[in-house]
């Protein structure tokens, strides 16, 4: 069964967190290579089609949870909602999703949650999780960029004590242009992943030309889009039937796509809102993955049962 319903207290009883989440990761390769399905509480390993399956993002050969934790909730100026919870409340929220299956950590330098993750992540093995962040290129009165990628990376892994970074995106395109306007970082990415430092390239978008270009552009591996089924009032880049198609051809391009502003950055709350833009977005077949910023366990548990309820439909 997918996470029909919170495990109870007594599901882990007499385990601290630390060991409850070694023994839930415990022989993950194992139950990944014969089930498709990263293991959780009350999870049948039979069934495909849940919040937490680990899938593959496309060409990229890279395997991540369909749902991936969001740390960027408000965020701007290395500041977000999710690091202003504190270090320690920032851990237990991370830590949350991962017992509950979530092996996918979406961030940003724009998000200053670096070292934050790595202190939520010390202890858990690097293979047992996917990591994606992206550079802020533009100058800022708290961002001198180096017009590259190299020593962005270079910060990144080291902020976030780790040797490979599985995704590294451009942040924000707003312009069509934005291959020529980027192009070495573009090429500085291009040769990073060449040497293994970074796994798949691509960019974010918040305008919808920039979001065409990167359905068709050669170096895109990944790119992440704003969805969900109501569009521009709910902080989508244009009206929902013109995105839906540009993300479908997106994906028939061989490109991995993750949805962002599922739930309308906040504006899709009420709970026929959030079940009907989750049901848009899957039945269409838009995305490979969903980037949520949950803000609380209490979130992490209410969108992994919505997503399975959608996905068992």
């Amino acid at each position: 069964m997918c996470n029909q319903k919170t495990p109870s207290k007594d599901a882990t009883q007499g385990y601290s967190r630390r060991q409850f989440i070694t023994t839930t990761l415990a022989g993950v390769g194992a139950v990944m290579a014969q089930s498709g399905c990263w293991p959780g509480p009350r999870r049948d390993a039979l069934v495909r089609h849940c919040a937490t399956d680990v899938v593959t993002l496309g060409p990229t050969g890279i395997k991540a949870t369909r749902l991936a934790h969001g740390t960027g909730w408000n965020g701007g100026a290395r500041s977000s909602a999710h690091t202003r919870l504190g270090e320690k409340a920032f851990t237990e929220l991370i830590r949350h999703s991962l017992d509950q299956g979530i092996a996918f950590i979406d961030t940003a330098d724009l998000y200053g949650a670096h070292p934050y993750i790595a202190t939520a992540l010390k202890g858990v093995p690097r293979d047992r999780y996917i990591l994606s962040s992206k550079i802020w290129p533009r100058k800022e009165y708290w961002n001198l960029p180096s017009g590259g990628a190299k020593e962005e990376v270079d910060r990144f892994r080291k902020e976030l004590n780790t040797d490979v970074l599985d995704i590294c995106l451009i942040h924000c395109m707003m312009d069509p242009e934005w291959p020529k306007e980027f192009e070495r970082i573009r090429d500085e990415l291009s040769e990073l992943k060449q040497k293994g430092a970074v796994r798949a390239v691509g960019v974010s978008c918040h305008d919808l030309g920039a979001l065409k270009t990167a359905a068709a552009h050669p170096w895109v591996d990944v790119f992440i889009a704003r969805i969900n089924n109501v569009g521009k009032e709910a902080e989508m880049d244009a009206p929902v039937e013109e995105v839906a198609p540009v993300l479908k051809q997106a994906r028939a391009n061989g490109k991995v796509v993750i949805g962002m502003k599922i739930f309308g950055a906040g504006k899709l709350v009420k709970p026929q809102q959030m079940d009907a833009s989750l049901r848009y977005v899957f039945e269409n077949r838009l995305v490979d993955a969903i980037t949520v910023g949950m803000m609380s366990p209490r979130e992490v548990n209410d969108t992994i049962w919505r997503l399975d309820e959608v996905l068992r439909a």
